[in-house]
């Protein structure tokens, strides 16, 4: 067999691989949708055997026997080539170490586990949730055990899963720094607000989910999402989940009190959504037609949400929707509106969390995780902990579980380690905007203004999107700026913003 031959036959089990991937995706997507709550348990039969399958492929000793033999000639292969080759070995290399019934556990569980979720979060009651935790953290030690590395905490292993060559050892520092520069800043606005507290959602004021849902989508089209090759719609917790090629799905979810909570959401998941539809259909179900990392992901979906969203461009262009859409609320101006889409608060819910605190609420749950799987902490202790780090940081006490450790959906999902990769898509995100504004040679602001939001968005596609995993995170975040992953621009944008809005 030719080496061309060896890599065809490689690159097609791989793409088998991955398109049952995608069903078990596509499966996810429904049953935080539309699926009827009695079907969980037959779902969670349906999805231990398909992650049976995939891994059945994966560990297979002729597909493990291709890889050998493509690593031995790498030489003679193209970069994308090269890319799948790297990233399919790795993905196999963990999955020798597991076993079948751990993999099949691993995928049914969250099916049961996310429907009691639900309730216990409508219900405000952890304890209805604490047994069917406890399993999920379990699951994640025995993936531990069967992965962990000499040098590696058992909390590494689990970081690894979504940003690859992070560590605790680097979250921690990256953590500390951030929070000596925070802190801080919030302070000093928080002391700005008592002179100047901005405008503020009268608590008669009601703002109709129909219409929160049309100015939502055009939002999402003005940004350059094709519903024509995804849609919108609602679950608990919003998300974002690229199936397949044409099939890109977000949801959000609604507050007639508050349009700026869906409003953030939508912006939010919609970045993650021009990502997967900014994928090379060419590389389908391969990795180099994947997404890089969960980091580089969250960059995407912060930077729409946050630095174009939130800016005061995007206001000027926004506001005459927002006051034709709702035309019963107050008479906000553009500047108005901006204020309120970035006002700074002590807010219980992450995900409508303003960009000065959002990251304390990411440090937070790092520290829970940390605590279970380096300390050993017993679930039962999770509420505490969580309540009094906050206090401790935010200056307020929870009032009850859902606005505590009961808002995620991570957890139930298994996805233990996620959460500080929004923190990583924080910094990446005002890096890649530094160089764009320089590569386009037009500050972000004139960019938005000016109607160039299909410059940024090809700006993105053409460095980001479109690089699969051809490159690891760090690598890809390094070529594409020209320099290492650092917080400086992160900061300084923080600064400087918010210097800006509360007069600092």
């Amino acid at each position: 067999m030719s080496q061309a031959e060896e890599y065809e036959e490689f690159i097609e089990k791989a793409r088998d691989i991955n398109r049952f991937d995608s069903i078990s995706g596509h499966l996810g997507w429904d049953q935080l949708t539309l699926m009827p709550e009695e079907g969980a348990a037959a779902r969670a039969g349906i999805l231990a055997w398909l992650a049976g399958k995939s891994h059945s492929l994966l560990v297979a000793q002729d597909f493990g026997g291709l890889i050998e033999k493509l690593e031995n000639s790498l030489e003679t292969l193209d970069d994308d080539q090269m890319a799948n080759i790297r990233e399919m070995a790795k993905a196999r290399q963990k999955a020798v170490l597991l076993p079948l019934a751990h993999v099949s556990k691993a995928a049914s569980l969250p099916s049961k586990a996310v429907a009691i979720w639900a309730k216990a979060r409508a219900d405000a009651d952890f304890t209805s949730f604490e047994n069917t935790l406890r399993e999920l953290v379990e699951v994640a030690r025995e993936r531990i055990s069967y992965l962990r590395k000499d040098g590696q905490t058992p909390y590494d292993v689990l970081l690894e899963d979504f940003e690859v060559g992070m560590t605790v050892a680097d979250y921690d520092l990256l953590f500390e720094e951030l929070r000596q520069s925070l802190v801080p800043l919030l302070g000093k606005i928080m002391l700005a607000k008592e002179k100047n507290p901005g405008p503020s959602i009268p608590s008669t004021s009601n703002f109709p989910i129909p219409l929160q849902d049309s100015f939502c989508r055009r939002v999402a089209e003005k940004y350059g999402f094709n519903f024509s090759a995804g849609r919108m719609d609602i679950s608990s917790h919003p998300f974002s989940a690229g199936l397949w090629s044409g099939d890109t799905r977000f949801t959000t979810r609604y507050d007639e009190a508050e349009p700026f909570s869906c409003i953030g959401a939508v912006m939010h998941e919609t970045g993650h959504a021009l990502y997967e539809q900014g994928l090379l259909l060419e590389h389908e179900y391969t990795p180099r037609g994947q997404a890089v990392s969960l980091g580089v992901h969250e960059s995407q979906s912060r930077l729409w949400e946050n630095q174009i969203g939130r800016s005061e461009a995007f206001w000027k262009i926004a506001g005459n929707w927002f006051r034709q859409s709702f035309q019963d609320c107050p008479d906000w101006s553009d500047e108005d509106l901006h204020r309120l889409i970035n006002r700074v608060d002590i807010n219980f819910i992450r995900v409508e969390a303003d960009e000065v605190t959002y990251n304390l609420h990411v440090m937070l749950r790092y520290e829970v995780e940390k605590a279970i799987f380096n300390d050993g902490m017993d679930v039962s202790e999770i509420p505490q902990l969580w309540n009094s780090l906050f206090e401790e940081w935010f200056g307020i006490a929870i009032p009850n579980d859902t606005l505590g450790c009961l808002q995620d959906v991570h957890w139930a999902s298994l996805a233990f380690g996620y959460f500080p990769t929004y923190t990583l898509g924080n910094l990446y995100s005002a890096q890649l905007i530094e160089k764009m504004v320089i590569d386009l040679d037009k500050d972000l602001e004139c960019l938005i203004s000016d109607g160039e939001m299909p410059l940024i968005l090809q700006w993105l596609r053409e460095n980001i999107h479109s690089q699969g995993k051809k490159y690891e995170p760090s690598k890809l975040i390094e070529i594409v700026t020209g320099k290492p992953p650092t917080p400086e621009p992160f900061l300084s944008y923080l600064k400087r913003k918010y210097s800006a809005i509360y007069g600092l």
